[in-house]
């Protein structure tokens, strides 16, 4: 139904994405396999992240928590937002 030569503010871009979560709390999969939950303080051209309130899940286990952190953007899989609840799954 949509075309592309619209013009709507309803097309969003990644980037507008990322600037959207930025201050809200996210999880951060790494290739590894680990997932990082916390809040997202700012990310580069690199994804390169800065986490804060920093929680460390290894096959759904919290492993560790960490105040601040620093995730090197050739490791991430993907971010995504997180539900206002505490309640994940578990």
């Amino acid at each position: 139904m949509s075309t592309g030569g619209e013009k709507g503010s309803s097309t969003k871009t990644p980037a507008d994405f990322l600037k959207s979560i930025r201050g809200r709390p996210v999880v951060v999969k790494l290739n590894s396999g680990v997932d990082y939950r916390g809040i997202l303080a700012c990310l580069d051209g690199y994804m390169n992240i800065a986490m804060e309130q920093t929680e460390e899940y290894v096959n759904g286990q919290l492993k560790n928590k960490y105040g601040d952190a620093f995730i090197r953007g050739n490791n991430v899989l993907y971010i995504s937002t997180t539900m206002r609840t505490l309640a994940d799954g578990a």
